[in-house]
């Protein structure tokens, strides 16, 4: 299964649908808010969400529905990435809700040798999530550094530190 991609391998206007998608759960939910202390209760308080809001129930915090996306898109994007170099721009379009389906695809806008060092490149993408009935949900563009062919032959290939499976000896006597 592939991981990531080199710079050769990125094609501009190329489109990866990231598969699986996420059901996102009120446990999701809070325990990010709790993780990252973001304690509004347009987030946590079902009765404040209901009484007081346009949405009447809670609203998934958008910085999960970013980082979900985000996570969604490294087995296409990111995997190899040398480094996460710059988000440009981040839309929050439409809110999700417990229970509602995430998915993403991403489209390379661009990509760009590097001028300083030809053992990798910067690819510039832009991720789209949407939820199960099509609706967009939220919009980012980022820029990513990649290795080439050459950077990843070089520190030992395409799983560089993975050890070899040892088995063990056989004594006399064992099947």
């Amino acid at each position: 299964m592939q991981f990531g991609r080199t710079f050769e391998e990125f094609e501009i206007g190329a489109v990866y649908k990231h598969w699986p998608g996420k059901t996102v759960t009120e446990y999701d939910d809070h325990l990010f808010c709790l993780l990252t202390m973001n304690h509004h209760p347009l987030h946590m308080d079902s009765n404040y969400a209901e009484r007081t809001t346009d949405f009447k129930r809670n609203v998934v915090v958008g910085n999960y529905v970013y980082s979900l996306l985000l996570g969604m898109s490294v087995p296409d994007v990111s995997g190899k990435a040398i480094a996460n170099l710059e988000v440009e721009s981040l839309k929050h379009v439409a809110p999700t809700f417990h229970g509602d389906t995430i998915y993403g695809e991403t489209t390379v806008l661009d990509k760009t040798p590097s001028r300083s060092r030809s053992d990798r490149g910067v690819v510039h993408v832009e991720t789209k999530g949407y939820k199960q009935d099509g609706t967009l949900v939220c919009v980012f563009r980022r820029k990513v550094m990649v290795p080439t062919e050459t950077y990843i032959q070089e520190r030992g290939g395409e799983q560089p530190g993975r050890p070899e499976l040892v088995e063990p000896q056989k004594k006399n006597g064992d099947k």
